[in-house]
């Protein structure tokens, strides 16, 4: 039987414009290779399972189990106190959270209402931590001003502003409820 193959290269695009993105003297690695056959060809047979079968491997080398736990507990930690240390947003809402927490007891008239409010919280500090990954990624894929990266902090900003007004609206609809202006 005759087999027809043909590779395609397949050009990743990124960006509003569907241009390229390379970066002088950084090889691109973003084609992929699809494999088209005929209908003649007939599909792969299938891994071996059973106690027989080779072990696969894990999606990322290295430690498993409490080991990795550990090690990404430590990272979490350090992530943590970097970001305290170093970013005066997070110093801010860290601020805003102590004083938050006690308060959080007086205004919730329910353990439903007050997991509530001290989700809307981690949830303000996550998306913190997640634009600041992002706007140090941006400074040092690219140092210089560049309107693209621009955009990308304006993006993640953006989230920021949202996870506050969500954080704001669960405690204010908390504080109305407690004080029972409208029910």
């Amino acid at each position: 039987m005759l087999r027809n193959r043909f590779r395609v290269a397949v050009p990743c695009r990124i960006g509003a414009l569907n241009q390229p993105v390379a970066r002088p003297g950084a090889k691109s690695s973003c084609h992929s290779k699809v494999s088209i056959m005929s209908g003649n060809d007939a599909a792969p047979p299938p891994e071996p399972t059973g106690p027989g079968a080779p072990k696969q491997k894990s999606a990322l080398p290295g430690r498993g189990g409490l080991a990795r736990i550990g090690a990404a507990t430590q990272h979490s930690i350090r992530g943590l106190f970097e970001g305290f240390m170093t970013e005066a947003a997070i110093k801010q809402e860290v601020v805003i959270a102590a004083i938050a927490v006690p308060l959080s007891f007086f205004v919730a008239s329910s353990i439903w209402i007050w997991l509530a409010l001290m989700s809307s919280l981690l949830f303000v500090l996550s998306v913190e931590f997640m634009n600041t990954a992002i706007e140090r990624l941006c400074n040092h894929v690219q140092p210089e001003k560049d309107d693209a990266i621009r955009d990308t902090k304006d993006l993640a900003s953006a989230a920021v502003f949202f996870a506050l007004l969500l954080a704001g609206a669960v405690w204010l609809v908390a504080i109305v409820d407690r004080l029972g202006i409208f029910g």
